[in-house]
């Protein structure tokens, strides 16, 4: 697990945290049952607060993205891989929303949109 943090983000650091492996969850970077730090391991190694990491972590689990167990440590929880999908597809919905914008600033045509989005699909086969 791999977590940036950036001082000169607008986002708090906890937030920061929390959408880094809300992302790699969801790409299934991280697949479930995997063990995540233990809180204070994560704070050490991010150097910041044990409280930052908990709130993190808390949030998470509140979205039923992680567990912990007592005594055993805390693991991506068992996703509903239908739950998934649907995020899954709220990131490509949202990335194709930022691309039609661009697309409608350069005055592109719904058709010269289709034929681009064509080829670049048959390039990734």
């Amino acid at each position: 697990m791999r977590i940036l943090i950036s001082n000169s983000s607008p986002d708090p650091i906890y937030r920061q945290i929390v959408q880094q492996i809300k992302g790699q969850i969801i790409s299934g970077e991280l697949p479930e049952a995997v063990p995540l730090p233990s809180i204070r391991k994560l704070a050490h190694e991010l150097q910041i607060s044990v409280i930052t990491t908990k709130r993190a972590y808390d949030e998470l689990e509140k979205e039923g993205l992680i567990d912990t167990v007592g005594g055993k440590g805390t693991f991506v929880a068992s996703q509903n891989q239908e739950f998934l999908r649907e995020k899954r597809m709220k990131i490509v919905e949202a990335k194709l929303a930022d691309a039609l914008s661009e697309a409608r600033l350069l005055g592109l045509s719904h058709e010269e949109l289709t034929e681009m989005v064509r080829l670049l699909w048959e390039d990734e086969r």
